[in-house]
């Protein structure tokens, strides 16, 4: 972070401390660069020991870094997120869902568009089936993909009553103006739960491409005054036609359908594999490739997305009756998968790995990967009694299903676990996870799940940062520090029992 120092001669000068922003979370992190500089620029020009031709020049140079700091932090980007599918595929959804992040437009409502300000992340728009009557909707960044507010309220591993309390508490807070209660108070059905929380259902792939000022003002004033009314249809107006045209109204012809991969149906990995082709034709457009990897829980993995004839050659109960019916025509349908490259596209190559509380980092390396799985097998065996993984995992389900989502009073999720006659409160975000030293037992077994779930193989799952935090803190619930036992002795929460146990140290 920019620092600041005043030498015997009374001349501001700035340090910098080296650091690393991308698109995802620049504007994560604006705020507080740009008001820690107006900061510095103004201890620079009142400071009593600087000569007059000090402050002047401090001034200057600060003013001046201060300007370039507010530009970089103002350039944007249009991100397609190629999401996989879950569930019970069938012919279609093994092609997944397509939306796009657009880091600078932000979401007066769901249904209006408005620029973003500083320190804001964005919001994810896409077309959907059966909300309400609507085209599309917009939801911002972190409830898109976690369905809370905030980042420090994103649950460190969850099960499907957990998200379905998360996504419904949240349409009740903010939602309900398109997604309005039954008429006996009741969550309502449909597919409304797709606006938030997509996390816990799927991976997500992203592709970013730098975007400017001038084309998020012209896409805001488009879709603000056109008409926002459903007319969804699966092989002509799907989500991925929708990304589709938002990609192509920033840069025109970019993406298009296949005729012959995709029968000339709009999927998601068609339009991911143009954008990429496009930004290749056109290397003086920023462009980066993330992983937002599916949050670690119970709910069934998200499978590799494919396209409509990949989906077919692929899917058993589709080909192998096929084959036995007609071999040619099974040979044809394998010659245009070979012969357009339909599955080439590795959405996962030389991809980030995102994390709503850190810069993008890269995939924890198969060594490393192999290194922390021995240290949590031999771990697991020290405290475990021999339990297999799976055997943990089914005590963990057990248990689970005898919990009571909740929330904290600070608004952090929470499970109420019943011990005997009591409930205990575990917090399961990372801010409220060592809150409650009775629940420490129930916090290390979530731990050494999400653990497992990350140090599996396969798609890009964590960073090393990622890992090695995960990791301290589950050496923290089993080795907790005095000081912070005797913080929840008094009631106080383990983070603020680490910053009044500092004194004057960093």
């Amino acid at each position: 972070m920019p620092l600041h120092t005043v030498d015997i001669n009374g001349s501001c000068t700035f340090e910098s401390e080296s650091f690393h922003l991308t698109s995802v979370t620049r504007n994560y992190h604006s705020q507080q660069l740009i008001s820690q500089l107006w900061v510095l620029t103004a201890g620079c020009i009142v400071g009593v020991s600087m000569s007059f031709e000090g402050r002047t020049r401090g001034a200057v140079t600060a003013l001046f870094v201060l300007v370039l700091l507010s530009a970089s932090m103002a350039s944007a980007s249009a991100t397609l997120l190629l999401e996989e599918p879950y569930g019970k595929l069938g012919f279609f959804t093994a092609t997944g869902h397509a939306a796009v992040y657009l880091s600078s437009v932000c979401a007066q409502t769901p249904r209006k568009l408005r620029k973003c300000q500083p320190g804001e992340l964005g919001a994810v728009i896409s077309r959907y089936d059966g909300v309400n009557g609507y085209d599309w909707l917009a939801i911002p960044l972190i409830p898109y993909l976690y369905a809370v507010g905030s980042e420090d309220e994103i649950p460190l591993y969850a099960d499907a009553k957990l998200v379905n309390f998360l996504r419904d508490q949240y349409r009740r807070k903010y939602l309900e103006e398109v997604v309005p209660d039954a008429a006996n108070g009741a969550t309502p059905g449909g597919n409304w739960y797709e606006l938030v929380g997509t996390s816990y259902d799927r991976t997500v792939y992203a592709f970013e491409i730098e975007t400017s000022a001038a084309q998020d003002a012209a896409f805001i004033e488009k879709y603000n005054f056109s008409r926002n009314q459903s007319h969804f249809r699966t092989v002509s107006r799907n989500c991925a036609d929708f990304a589709k045209d938002v990609i192509n109204f920033y840069y025109p012809k970019a993406t298009h359908r296949s005729i012959i991969a995709d029968v000339g149906i709009a999927t998601p990995k068609q339009v991911a594999k143009t954008l990429v082709r496009y930004s290749a034709r056109h290397p003086q457009l920023s462009f980066s490739r993330y992983v937002i990897p599916q949050v670690p829980g119970l709910e069934a993995r998200s499978v590799p997305v494919h396209g409509v004839v990949e989906s077919f050659l692929k899917s058993k109960k589709y080909m192998l009756p096929s084959a036995v019916a007609s071999p040619i025509f099974a040979g044809c349908v394998l010659a245009v998968y070979v012969g357009t490259g339909a599955g080439r596209i590795d959405p996962a190559a030389h991809a980030l790995v995102y994390s709503a509380d850190r810069d993008l980092e890269k995939p924890l390396g198969a060594e490393d990967r192999r290194s922390y799985q021995l240290e949590l097998s031999h771990l697991l065996a020290s405290t475990g009694g021999g339990e297999t993984s799976l055997a943990r995992t089914e005590k963990l389900r057990r248990l689970l299903r005898g919990a009571a989502p909740d929330f904290d009073e600070e608004g952090r999720p929470v499970l109420r676990i019943p011990r005997g006659s009591q409930l205990v409160s575990v917090g399961i975000a990372e801010s409220n996870l060592l809150a409650n030293a009775a629940a420490r037992p129930y916090v290390q077994e979530l731990l050494e799940a999400r653990l497992r779930a990350e140090l599996k193989r396969g798609t890009p799952k964590a960073s090393e940062s990622d890992v090695t935090h995960d990791w301290d803190l589950l050496q923290k619930t089993l080795h907790p520090s005095n000081n912070e036992l005797a913080a929840q002795t008094h009631g106080l929460p383990a983070a603020q029992a680490r910053v009044e146990g500092r004194g004057n140290r960093p």
